[in-house]
């Protein structure tokens, strides 16, 4: 990926809020101009520090096994792994963990209208749900809006609403970091758009994805 150094003379180098690599907290975020994204933001305490953890541990212990034999993970590889981990993770979400405040239909209510609100104005809907202790979206950010600006609204608005309502002061609503993956074609939003819309007929909370309020399948 080419630096400021790498640049023309007077050539402004890209946003990597916008397209490119920038770190928020530890985790990478990629970021492609023009990109559609699945996206998923947390309360902050929707996962036992103790499980994640652990899995940190086991994902750390197979890179390194790797190196130490002298054969380090392909691309691909490293690929199949992180995918590993996320899919633990949204086990341990399904699993309800946390006050799970998104389960008082006012909260979550507050949180769809704001998901919804400036869609066809500063970004396009493709999916969303509202999940007990988290919130999934698939959303392409219009030109002019960068996907970390809509999650810093997202959160920033419904976090103090929330504690308001909920009279908590002083206290994290979100996790701070939030999951972001850029859709590399058709197919791969296709899936996500139904891994979306049936996360709470996966989780076992409704028989039909149409039968869940809080989501872009409820019509």
């Amino acid at each position: 990926m080419p630096d400021a150094t790498d640049l023309p003379d007077g050539a402004t180098p890209p946003n990597p809020l916008v397209s490119g690599l920038h770190f928020r907290g530890k985790l990478p975020h990629l970021k492609n101009e023009g990109a559609v994204y699945f996206v998923t933001f947390r309360l902050g305490d929707s996962l036992p520090a103790h499980e994640i953890a652990r899995l940190k541990h086991e994902r750390a212990v197979i890179l390194e096994q790797a190196r130490a034999a002298k054969s380090p993970l392909t691309w691909h590889a490293e690929e199949q792994l992180l995918a590993w981990y996320c899919d633990k993770v949204e086990a341990l979400l399904d699993a309800g963990h946390g006050a799970c405040w998104l389960s008082q239909p006012d909260v979550a209510r507050l949180v769809a209208d704001a998901v919804k609100h400036f869609a066809g104005q500063r970004y396009e809907l493709r999916a969303w749900v509202v999940m007990p202790n988290h919130v999934h979206v698939v959303v392409w950010p219009m030109p002019g809006h960068t996907l970390s600006d809509i999650l810093h609204s997202w959160k920033s608005f419904t976090s103090k609403q929330a504690n308001k309502r909920l009279r908590r002061v002083g206290e994290t609503f979100w996790q701070g970091e939030s999951f972001d993956h850029w859709i590399r074609d058709d197919a791969e939003r296709e899936r996500l758009v139904a891994y979306v819309e049936n996360n709470p007929v996966k989780a076992g909370f409704c028989q039909r994805r149409e039968d869940w309020k809080w989501s872009s399948a409820s019509g």
